[in-house]
């Protein structure tokens, strides 16, 4: 015969149980409403509705909203789940050897890194006048682009001002998507030209 003591640790840990199996099913809830939305991002529909994103998501539009209040809580979480995939696109490879190589390495690795984000950079420039966090990331992103090229190209510590301005306006996504999308030039193309303007403006020692 069970006793009341065993009876009602049984019970809290039925409940326990309960308790936690309905927080995991929320949280795979509000990571496949993320990942729905940067996959409808991805594959081209550049500011996807909340009915859109539950849909792909599996979810019903209240579901939706009891996850995040309005789009803009929706775009915070996306930035905290996504950034350090964002980041690494644009980490890493060779920071060695002469100016030259140096300024192709860096021009290849950041236009491989905006061709893939290239969709949720423009989801981003779309909706940025609304939404106040999408330009404080926009903001952000740009601050860590800039710190990056100084880390690849430590030169450009010791240009003037407007040089260096220069410089962040010729490696930026705006650029690279004016030659590829506009211009309709082919990606060595586009970084061909890149490089020759950012060589013009660093001068070699």
């Amino acid at each position: 015969m069970k006793t009341p003591i065993r009876d009602e640790n049984m019970a809290s840990d039925a409940k326990d149980e309960q308790v936690d199996g309905r927080r995991l099913r929320s949280e795979r809830s509000r990571t496949a409403i993320i990942e729905a939305g940067l996959t409808l991002q991805r594959e081209g529909t550049i500011v996807p509705t909340a009915q859109q994103i539950a849909d792909r998501a599996g979810v019903g539009i209240r579901s939706f909203f009891r996850h995040f209040e309005d789009m803009e809580a929706m775009f915070v979480a996306v930035d905290e789940y996504a950034r350090a995939d964002y980041e690494a696109l644009f980490a890493g490879g060779d920071r060695e050897g002469s100016l030259a190589e140096r300024i192709r390495h860096a021009v290849e690795r950041h236009a491989d890194a905006y061709q893939d984000l290239r969709a949720i950079i423009l989801g981003t420039h779309a909706q940025m006048w609304r939404y106040a966090v999408l330009r404080e990331n926009y903001a952000r992103n740009c601050r860590l682009l800039r710190k990056d090229l100084d880390d690849w190209l430590p030169e450009l510590r010791a240009l003037p001002k407007s040089k260096r301005e220069a410089v962040d306006a010729i490696a930026s996504f705006e650029m690279w998507h004016r030659l590829r999308e506009f211009q309709n030039l082919p990606r060595n193309a586009a970084i061909d030209i890149i490089v020759d303007l950012l060589s013009e403006v660093i001068p070699a020692d």
